[in-house]
């Protein structure tokens, strides 16, 4: 084929329509799908980062609050009684269930504090899973985003390029003006899996490391008041 007839060639095929809401409606009705996915799990990713920054915020100024109220020499039963009519989070939560199992203790009536040192104990042990069970809830979404996110886009990638070679085997073109196309279709599903799947990585490690913090923080005010309950019960054994 001599250059005037690539020319012609080039000018008589149709000019593709490169922007991104064009590539996508250009697209194989696979490939759509994948790029429909991983952008609605993009969207799920991003309402879930939002919703852990703010609840992280508030939980580390609301422990900062309640540990500047606790060691301030207030009354623990004072404290007691202003918490325990309301719903409570992080150190409060723990706080109002050991005092809730030691005032039970008094209110029944028994002498004998054997074993209540281990109910105390048991009872901010499950307090705490549960809260920790709140700090956690969900990040498996962004870690599951985060790994197969990249893999879902390249099959949307693989399937394009397949899609585009059957094309050119078609058409028995394979000027640029045909190929550029479909493979750019391809690549683009794989960009959309690598901007849902970053972001969700990110946000994972800095969640689970934010949340391990924060458990750490309740375990040790646990720590610290257990020790506190323990030496009243020896006093009044």
């Amino acid at each position: 084929m001599n250059p005037a007839e690539l020319t012609q060639t080039a000018l008589a095929a149709p000019v593709a329509d490169m922007t991104l809401i064009g590539l996508f409606m250009q697209a194989h009705i696979v490939v759509k799908l994948v790029m429909l996915g991983l952008l609605a799990s993009s969207i799920w990713c991003w309402a879930i980062i939002v919703d852990k920054v703010i609840l992280f915020s508030r939980m580390a100024k609301s422990m900062d609050r309640f540990e500047k109220i606790f060691w301030s020499g207030q009354s623990l039963e004072d404290l007691y009684r202003s918490l325990s009519a309301r719903q409570n989070q992080g150190l409060s939560a723990v706080f109002v269930a050991a005092m809730r199992e030691w005032k039970r203790s008094h209110e029944a009536g028994r002498t004998s504090f054997l074993g209540l040192t281990d109910r105390i104990e048991k009872v901010i042990d499950v307090t705490i899973a549960r809260e920790m069970e709140r700090f956690e809830g969900r990040l498996l979404v962004l870690a599951t985003v985060g790994s197969a996110g990249p893999f879902i886009g390249l099959f949307g990638t693989v399937w394009g390029i397949m899609t585009s070679f059957q094309a050119i085997a078609t058409s028995k073109n394979t000027n640029l003006a045909v190929v550029a196309p479909g493979i750019a279709e391809a690549l683009f599903a794989t960009a959309i899996g690598l901007a849902a799947a970053i972001p969700a990585v990110l946000a994972y490690n800095k969640f689970a490391a934010d949340a391990a913090k924060l458990g750490a923080r309740m375990e040790g005010f646990a720590d610290e008041f257990s020790a506190i309950l323990s030496r009243q019960i020896d006093d009044r054994s």
